[in-house]
């Protein structure tokens, strides 16, 4: 064990080799802070977190590899991204979801607690909030979870409050909906259920993308969703943590929206200006369940976070566009 490892202070990111994590690990990087990363890499990329970065391999289910790490390192905090995302997948996969993400949280609560870390930043998700009866989600807006993942996280936040009313414990989480675009494109989305990854794997094969309904009550008729940048998300993790660190009060929840979102066709129209493939999508039936108008209200984020959209939406696609050739070339 190094002189360093034990002195300096470090944020310990989890799921930080992961389309996400690793965008906070640069923004935190950026900032000045030191960084280490747990991942178990069942979804992340070892080659996503920087060569200057101490990477431990393995799930945060496992309380001795926390333990180790904990005792390696002078954690300062934690951000916790790590979890499974698929909440389609979670309704056929509950209980592995509720292993990964509820069992996995109070793992890493307890050997935090043991530890003597008391800051965590958690990466939570819309998903809390279900069909919401509103078209703008604020932080008051009712949570009904219409999913095992949507569940867990919910139970995630509830983990963090309950734990600070006992320890004292320091914390905020964030919900986001749909993330985009890249900060470095190294770093590329690999979820096969996000709908630019979805787009981008049809285009590269010479297939047309597929909207599902063009008949909901929108100004061009299908469904409109928040979609934020990877990096502006990255940024306002990194604040939460600074604030944190510095012990400043932060709200126990923020959504970060965009305030107005994008349809979907105008998600086409970007992509086939971004990847010069001059394509017309496929208009299949809408999908059930699917409401037409899902935004959140990003204000509170924007008082406390230095939250607002740095990204337009072409800069989100020609973005995340770049990454995926990258990441197609690479596979080549």
């Amino acid at each position: 064990m190094s002189a360093e490892s034990t002195t300096s202070p470090k944020w310990l990111i989890t799921g930080g080799a992961g389309y996400i994590g690793a965008h906070v690990v640069r923004a935190l990087q950026q900032s000045g802070q030191g960084v280490v990363v747990v991942d178990d890499l069942s979804s992340g990329f070892g080659e996503f977190v920087p060569s200057d970065v101490p990477l431990v391999v393995a799930s945060i289910t496992d309380r001795a590899a926390l333990d180790q790490l904990f005792a390696e390192h002078r954690i300062e905090g934690v951000i916790h991204v790590a979890g499974f995302k698929y909440a389609g997948v979670s309704v056929e996969r509950p209980l592995h979801t509720y292993e990964q993400n509820v069992t996995g949280t109070v793992v890493l609560l307890q050997a935090m607690q043991d530890a003597g870390v008391d800051k965590i930043v958690f990466s939570s998700s819309a998903a809390t909030f279900g069909t919401p009866e509103t078209d703008l989600v604020t932080e008051s807006t009712p949570t009904r979870p219409e999913s095992p993942y949507g569940e867990s996280k919910l139970i995630g936040e509830w983990l963090l409050a309950d734990q600070a009313r006992a320890t004292g414990l320091q914390h905020t989480s964030l919900r986001y909906f749909n993330v985009v675009g890249s900060g470095t494109p190294e770093i590329f989305d690999a979820s096969p259920h996000n709908l630019f990854p979805k787009v981008f794997e049809a285009l590269l094969a010479g297939k047309t993308p597929i909207i599902n309904g063009d008949d909901y009550p929108t100004p061009d008729g299908t469904a409109v969703r928040d979609y934020i940048h990877v990096a502006d998300l990255a940024h306002s993790h990194v604040i939460a943590a600074e604030r944190l660190a510095a012990g400043e009060p932060l709200e126990p929840v923020y959504n970060l929206g965009s305030g107005a979102g994008s349809s979907v066709r105008q998600i086409m129209t970007a992509m086939a200006t971004a990847t010069g493939i001059d394509f017309t999508p496929e208009i299949a039936p809408r999908r059930p369940g699917d409401p037409a108008q899902i935004v959140a209200s990003g204000e509170l984020a924007a008082r406390d976070l230095d939250w607002h959209m740095r990204h337009t939406l072409d800069q989100m696609v020609s973005s995340a566009w770049e990454a995926a050739r990258q990441a197609a070339h690479r596979d080549s």
